[in-house]
């Protein structure tokens, strides 16, 4: 018995050192092969292929940005929810599986509803700045 165990251990510990071998194999091989030299543009940050203007400090997002990312929580959440009520679907009776659903994905279709009336969907005009 005791014997099963440590087989089970030794298949744990073969993978564990496998995969720690391949990472590190993975990060010695591309420092060996990868270019030495670079541009001066390399060290720079990268912006949507724009050039850089000014420091990270300086620059102000819009709040639909971020109205923009609590939306999609918001529908991140749904997975959450609608996953396991899927995968239990079989353990209930069908109508109560199907309105629980229906209610969630409704009160979820009312956070759309709200911000839109409130216009969170459209994008103010913006003049350029230089």
């Amino acid at each position: 018995m005791i014997e099963h165990y440590l087989v089970d251990y030794m298949y744990v510990l073969v993978f564990l050192t496998v995969g720690i071998a391949s990472a590190l194999g993975m990060l010695v091989i591309s420092r060996l092969i990868a270019p030495r030299g670079g541009y001066s543009k390399t060290y720079e940050t990268y912006e949507c292929g724009m050039d850089t203007y000014d420091t990270a400090w300086n620059v102000r997002f819009d709040i639909s940005y971020y109205l923009y990312a609590l939306i999609f929580l918001a529908f991140d959440v749904d997975v959450l929810f609608l996953f396991p009520a899927a995968t239990a679907f079989d353990k209930i009776s069908a109508a109560r599986g199907i309105s629980e659903i229906f209610i969630f994905v409704g009160i979820l279709s009312l956070a759309i509803v709200y911000a839109w009336v409130k216009g969170v969907f459209t994008w103010p005009s913006r003049r350029k700045v230089y």
